[in-house]
């Protein structure tokens, strides 16, 4: 039987900043995975015992961009912009951004931040937990499969083939 959930808590404060870098240095944000803090798992919902979201604050230093233009088929996405400035990029093309702006990406919405600007742009990052998320990157074409976080070239082959 599941036992009755409690309030956990956890101080941003009291988080390390953890970064991830592309090899070649274009691509560069820190995160503090406040869900994770409280007793949440990564890219695990309610269904594996996790929460129903995932809160991050992200930090993009000057002259980085987030990740590359990336659509999920699954996940929807919400940023709240706490400080700096620069832009985001979607199908529409570029538009500025500023601490106070609020995004919100359904699923099959292309997206990436860019910081054009002096200082670190700083936000949350508010996102649902599906079971099973399928994530898109137009630029190169090639797909990455969450929970599993494995990326992969895809290559259309006739349905039955292998299979008799």
């Amino acid at each position: 039987m599941l036992q009755p959930a409690h309030m956990t808590r956890a101080h941003a404060d009291d988080l390390p900043w953890t970064q991830q870098n592309s090899p070649q240095g274009k691509y560069g944000i820190l995160r503090r995975n406040l869900s994770q803090a409280a007793g949440g798992v990564k890219d695990v919902g309610t269904w594996g015992g996790g929460h129903p979201f995932d809160i991050e604050i992200q930090r993009i230093p000057a002259g980085k961009i987030n990740f590359p233009l990336h659509e999920h088929s699954a996940q929807w996405e919400a940023y709240y912009i706490l400080s700096g400035s620069g832009q985001v990029r979607t199908p529409k093309g570029q538009e500025d951004i500023k601490a106070g702006d609020y995004l919100v990406f359904p699923p099959g919405e292309a997206h990436q931040l860019i910081n054009n600007g002096s200082e670190d742009l700083t936000f949350f990052v508010i996102a649902d937990q599906p079971q099973a998320d399928v994530i898109h990157y137009p630029d190169s074409g090639k797909w990455m499969t969450k929970p599993h976080k494995k990326a992969f070239e895809m290559q259309e082959v006739e349905y039955f083939k292998g299979e008799e």
